[in-house]
């Protein structure tokens, strides 16, 4: 092996994304390893039991998805070199994890249910977290004008929900967030981010 292996399932979002779209625009030599066998016989071979994963030649696996997006904004250059700064880039990172969890306990089995907590989510968990992180964004990326990782996984996290992938959260909840409307535009014109959704 003479180049990182990145594994993920299959599907253009989730946590392995951003990954893949930071190695891509790096301009570094990898291999997109879409997962697409038996699950839980593969699960227990990975460090966490989860994916992704970034095989590294000559230091092993790495898991979790923000160390390694951590890593690969370290070793390309796509997280600030000041320590401070990184550590913010990271923190907000950790949020957007955060926000995923609390996202996942809306899904209720009950629609009636499920319309109630989501609505309640985006009325009052989502809108504070949106506004703590739109207060992190120097414009129009977190850090500047340099586009980071932590701008990919914001990124990536945000398009779920504009594509309306959460019933009965509006498609439209981003629109009182300019700061954050503007990051993903930001990305979304970035050469090689373009490049990636053309391939």
């Amino acid at each position: 092996m003479t180049k990182p292996i990145l594994t993920y399932f299959d599907f253009p979002g989730g946590r392995g994304e951003a990954a893949r779209l930071a190695l891509h625009v790096a301009g570094a030599e990898w291999t997109d390893d879409r997962f697409s066998g038996n699950w839980p016989e593969k699960k227990p071979s990975t460090p966490f039991g989860g994916l992704p994963t970034l095989e590294v030649p000559g230091k092993g696996v790495l898991s979790q998805s923000n160390a390694i997006l951590s890593y690969i904004g370290r070793e390309h250059g796509l997280l600030p070199g000041d320590s401070f700064e990184a550590a913010r880039h990271e923190a907000l990172m950790n949020a957007i994890e955060e926000l995923r969890a609390e996202a996942g306990t809306t899904g209720k089995a009950d629609e009636d249910e499920k319309r109630a907590a989501r609505e309640a989510y985006a009325e009052g968990y989502f809108a504070r977290w949106a506004t703590h992180v739109s207060a992190q964004i120097k414009g129009p990326f977190v850090g500047g004008d340099a586009i980071s990782v932590a701008d990919l996984k914001l990124y990536v996290a945000m398009r779920s929900y504009t594509k309306g992938v959460y019933d009965y959260i509006p498609a439209t909840i981003l629109e009182a967030y300019p700061k954050i409307t503007g990051l993903m535009a930001a990305v979304e014109a970035h050469p090689r981010v373009a490049d990636w959704h053309a391939s």
